[in-house]
Order: C-alpha cells, then sequence, then structure tokens
C-alpha cells in the first residue's frame, strides 16, 4: 500500500508541462507605405530595424494565459535616409498551461509562449509588406530565451542604479 501512494506521489510530481494554443489573433496592425504617399520611385536598399516587445497576462478562465507579439517595423532607404515603410503589429495566442510550477511561469510564458506564434506571425509580416509593394520581409528567427535574459540583466541593472523599471 505504502509502495503505491510513494508510485503515485512521484507520478504527479514527474507530469510535464501541457500547453496548448487555444487561438491566435491580429490585436491590432497598422502599415503605412510612406514612400508611395510621398511619391518615391526607384530601387533602393532599405535598412530594416525591427524592435519586439512581449506582455503576458492570466485570462479569467483557470490556466489560460494572453501572450502578445508586438512587433515595430521601419524600413529606411539607405541612399536618401528616408522612410520607405513602417509596420506595427500586435499578435496575440491565448494559451492553455498546466504543470508548469509558478517560479517558472514568467519564463514560460515569455520563452516558449512566443516561439510557437511566432511563424505566424512572420507569414503575417512577409504577406504585408509583399502586398504594400514590397518583396515580402521574411523575419528572422528571434531568440526568446536571450530576449527574456537580456530583460532581466537590464532591469537588475536599473535596480541597482535605483531607476524606475519600465
Amino acid at each position: 500500500m505504502a509502495d503505491e501512494n510513494n508510485n503515485e506521489t512521484k507520478a504527479a510530481e514527474v507530469q510535464p508541462p501541457k500547453m496548448q494554443v487555444l487561438g491566435q489573433f491580429i490585436r491590432d496592425m497598422s502599415f503605412e507605405n510612406v514612400a508611395a504617399q510621398k511619391g518615391y520611385e526607384g530601387n533602393t536598399q532599405p535598412d530594416i530595424q525591427v524592435q519586439v516587445n512581449l506582455d503576458a497576462r492570466k485570462r479569467e478562465n483557470d490556466g489560460n494565459f494572453e501572450v502578445i507579439l508586438k512587433l515595430n517595423i521601419e524600413s529606411k532607404s539607405k541612399e536618401m535616409d528616408a522612410i520607405l515603410f513602417i509596420l506595427e503589429i500586435e499578435y496575440g495566442g491565448v494559451f492553455s498551461i498546466e504543470n508548469v510550477p509558478d517560479d517558472q511561469m514568467h519564463p514560460f510564458l515569455m520563452i516558449e509562449c512566443p516561439r510557437m506564434i511566432f511563424p505566424y506571425l512572420r507569414r503575417i509580416v512577409g504577406d504585408v509588406t509583399r502586398d504594400g509593394g514590397y518583396p515580402p520581409l521574411n523575419l528572422e528567427n528571434i531568440d526568446f530565451l536571450a530576449l527574456y535574459r537580456n530583460e532581466i540583466a537590464r532591469r537588475v541593472e536599473a535596480e541597482k542604479a535605483g531607476q524606475p523599471i519600465a
């Protein structure tokens, strides 16, 4: 009898994390084709800057979370130093997450969840830029683990310096 209870306890402890994507959506998107509005003509070599931000929150349903991946993409002409286009997009996923300890939930939400929805966001960015009159922008993979570590390090440094954490 004691062995059965011990085995059940071990089985409960060894449950692997379980994640299910319940839905994905574009929360907000803006594409501004500045070059077309200003009448720029000709082929130009673009300089593309991509900024990535993440946001996560617990939803009302137990075990459900919403993660938003925000991209701000600005393409400038290297020759004219003029903006060609600006794409701002917030892409979200709703996740059901089980068997993740509370102390590991934040990194899980900020690393694993964005990793799951990024390929779909990449396709949308490629389609929007192509439909906007440019070659499709195929974003490089984003290392969400490195982003997470950099943000934690930035917060630690800001805290040491007595600066407010934004």
